[in-house]
């Protein structure tokens, strides 16, 4: 047990320190997030004030928490659907994954795992405080708020992440998932909330929203975080990430052991 534990630190620091080679583009990374932020916290901050002040229970600050908090976990949040594994997968070099002593979806979960924690340093976090500082932003008072936050940004991370490994398991049978990556892209940006709160999506729409995994990437670690949900349904969002962990980890289990098997009979 100590050894497996042993094996997945070393994969999520290996992660860490190759993002970490990326210096530059994490610069750029941070110039595009402070850029769009302005953008979006212009966009938003108009219609909740054409709205009288409040819109969906969000006013200006609150709005600007939304913007900031998405645009800082944009680096560190896969919502493009592209990985190192879809790759690997394509190219036949998963086969050599399958020798090593380590399960193939928790090493492809834990690298990317990583690296996403990585760009919260040098992008996510300095894109918080550029817009804490130039705009101003709405947060909570209590710890609390801030701990089941955390929380739920390393689940939202972590969802993610396994989020996209399905994508390269599919690639078994594809081969090319490049289709579905832009698929992905698309509709997980959308029901996240990348673009607005889902709370502002007609009722029918945040219906749906709620019914797939992709607000537990972004949309619930921001409500955590900012204090825009209080502690009961802060704990109910995390609880509901939970579920979507173990419910998509079960199906990348299950994929990458057909996955296998179908591997096996193609190579030999």
């Amino acid at each position: 047990m100590r050894a497996t534990i042993r094996v997945y630190w070393r994969l999520l620091v290996a992660g860490f320190r190759r993002q970490s080679t990326y210096r530059l583009a994490a610069l750029g990374g941070l110039v595009a997030n402070a850029t769009f932020g302005l953008l979006k916290v212009a966009i938003l901050f108009a219609t909740v004030e054409a709205a009288g002040g409040e819109l969906a229970g969000y006013d200006t600050g609150l709005m600007s928490s939304y913007v900031w908090l998405s645009q800082g976990l944009l680096g560190s949040v896969n919502l493009f659907g592209g990985s190192d594994m879809a790759e690997r997968v394509k190219k036949g070099d998963v086969a050599v994954d399958f020798l090593r002593p380590v399960d193939v979806q928790g090493a492809a979960i834990v690298t990317e795992l990583g690296q996403s924690l990585f760009a919260l340093l040098p992008r996510g976090i300095p894109s918080v405080i550029i817009g804490a500082l130039v705009v101003g932003m709405s947060m909570p008072d209590y710890p609390s708020a801030y701990l089941l936050g955390l929380v739920s940004v390393v689940l939202g991370i972590v969802i993610s992440s396994a989020l996209v490994y399905l994508i390269a398991a599919s690639g078994f049978w594809l081969v090319e998932t490049r289709g579905i990556q832009m698929l992905y892209m698309v509709v997980s940006g959308f029901f996240a909330g990348l673009f607005v709160p889902i709370a502002l999506f007609p009722g029918w729409l945040e219906a749906i929203a709620h019914a797939t995994p992709f607000p537990s990437i972004l949309m619930y670690p921001i409500d955590v975080l900012s204090g825009r949900v209080d502690l009961s349904t802060s704990l109910q969002l995390v609880a509901a990430q939970l579920g979507w962990l173990l419910v998509i980890a079960a199906a990348g289990h299950l994929m990458t052991r057909a996955g296998r098997r179908r591997l096996e009979v193609q190579g030999g």
